[in-house]
């Protein structure tokens, strides 16, 4: 069911955890699932020098959110946008389909966290959103992630 790089997301996830004082932080959710994802960002002169998260959720969420992280470290900003879902799927070679929805929570997670950053910053970066209000149910649904 699951690709081995999955897996191996799930059962070894990179950059757990929370980031002080974080440029950027977007938590995310779904309510009909249950998984609920924060990414914390750290954005030094317009580069992604650290990521990391904390999510509630199935396998694939850990997943998703593990790789997502991986791959907007290094990046500029612009470039951490980019980050979709499609990437973060093909990266850890797919998903099964009733398990999209957590690649696309992680790419919203993503975003939601460049969000914050932008706010901060009182900065617009070309291409971004405003999150959409259910994007903040982890609260809502009484969890966590501290």
């Amino acid at each position: 069911m699951y690709t081995e790089k999955v897996l191996d997301h799930f059962m070894n996830p990179r950059n757990v955890g929370e980031i002080a004082d974080a440029s950027g932080v977007g938590t995310v959710g779904n309510p009909r699932c249950g998984d609920i994802m924060r990414v914390y960002l750290d954005i030094r002169d317009g580069v992604v020098k650290d990521a990391k998260f904390k999510t509630f959720g199935c396998a694939a969420a850990v997943a998703t959110s593990s790789m997502a992280t991986e791959l907007v470290k290094g990046k500029t900003v612009s470039d951490a946008l980019a980050v979709t879902n499609k990437a973060v799927m093909e990266a850890l070679d797919g998903l099964p389909p009733v398990k999209v929805h957590c690649s696309l929570l992680a790419e919203e997670a993503l975003q939601a966290a460049l969000w914050d950053y932008a706010v901060k910053n009182n900065i617009v970066i070309d291409g971004l959103k405003e999150p959409l209000p259910h994007e903040q149910e982890g609260e809502a649904l009484g969890i966590d992630l501290q």
